[in-house]
């Protein structure tokens, strides 16, 4: 029989923008409170769950079975982007032979809200065997997972943000929040920096702006545009122009830099009806240019060219000597700017 077409009286209405807005905002005053009840159960078992960490020469093998499973593969992930080797192994998995990625040198942080789940449970007498440290993010303490735990954290909630209060919800956001804790805190522990950071972020935006240096970016050679201090202001413009980096480096017979000429200058002179064969660079060219040095990150360039307004920067070595140069373009295709 062919599905008859919906009537006006089977279309549920749609609900008012503000009936939308108020859903929204309980559920966030829920998980606000969830989370805000988590810092006055801070103490002695937060600490020892830290010094696991810290102290664990394998890695964190962090483990969670559904919405629990998600959560606990970002907390994996935060861990190891800052400074605690870790992964996440499934615990259904873990039956079917992953159970040997937990070595005797590893720690396991095992996440379950109801203390109970089956896989996680399973996994309890191959722990022991092993004799690695158990810590177990729950919200009843008390359950198995909780009673066989090194250190168990209480994460528990008085209500999930579901309003059939049946779908993870405040929970699993009390449970990444205290993850974070627990990252944070070994993280600072370690003395783990922004440096550090960047190191294993190599591909992000932070990791550019700390690990590229000058010299990764520079021009050099036949690119860098440069004339004597003699040469007439017509042959600055042509190299100028040729070298497309906006400047001109004036520099003498030993390559040390004397100044620059930039498009703001060649603006500058011309409004002065210049002679453009006449008038020798020595005479409009910037002293005392701003320069940079070759191993000097990338983003001490971009702040140079942003505090003074420029474009473009001269290289110069430990002597003055020009090595290489570097634009606003430049830093934009690399990402640090």
């Amino acid at each position: 029989m062919e599905p008859q077409p919906a009537t006006p009286a089977t279309i549920a209405p749609q609900p008012a923008d503000e009936s939308l807005l108020a859903a929204a905002r309980r559920a966030l005053a829920v998980e606000t409170r969830a989370v805000g009840a988590l810092a006055p159960r801070l103490g002695p078992g937060f600490a020892r769950a830290c010094r696991i960490c810290l102290a664990c020469h394998g890695r964190v093998v962090v483990t969670g079975m559904g919405k629990s499973g998600h959560i606990a593969g970002k907390i994996a992930a935060t861990l190891a982007s800052t400074g605690t080797p870790a992964f996440f192994l499934h615990p259904a998995e873990a039956g079917h032979g992953d159970l040997g990625m937990i070595t005797r040198a590893d720690a396991v942080l095992a996440l379950s809200n109801s203390g109970e789940t089956p896989e996680l449970v399973m996994l309890l007498p191959h722990l022991k065997r092993l004799a690695v440290p158990l810590v177990v993010m729950t919200g009843r303490p008390a359950s198995t997972l909780g009673e066989a735990a090194t250190v168990v954290l209480d994460v528990g909630v008085e209500e999930e943000a579901c309003p059939l209060n049946l779908a993870p919800t405040a929970s699993t956001t009390a449970t990444l929040a205290m993850g974070d804790a627990l990252a944070v805190a070994v993280l600072e522990a370690r003395g783990f920096t922004a440096q550090d950071f960047a190191r294993s972020h190599p591909g992000g935006s932070l990791g550019r702006r700390l690990l590229l240096h000058v010299e990764d970016l520079m021009r050099t050679g036949a690119a860098l545009p440069r004339v004597p201090p003699e040469a007439a202001l017509s042959e600055g413009l042509i190299e100028m122009s040729a070298k497309g980096l906006g400047m001109v480096v004036v520099v003498d017979p030993q390559e040390r830099i004397l100044g620059v000429f930039t498009d703001g200058d060649l603006r500058r002179a011309l409004e002065q009806q210049i002679d453009v064969h006449r008038t020798r660079m020595r005479a409009v060219m910037t002293a005392h240019a701003k320069t940079i040095g070759p191993r000097e990150l990338a983003a001490a360039a971009v702040h140079l060219i942003e505090l003074h307004r420029i474009t473009a920067l001269p290289v110069a070595d430990a002597h003055q000597r020009l090595v290489g140069a570097l634009n606003v373009h430049d830093l934009l295709r690399a990402g640090v700017m």
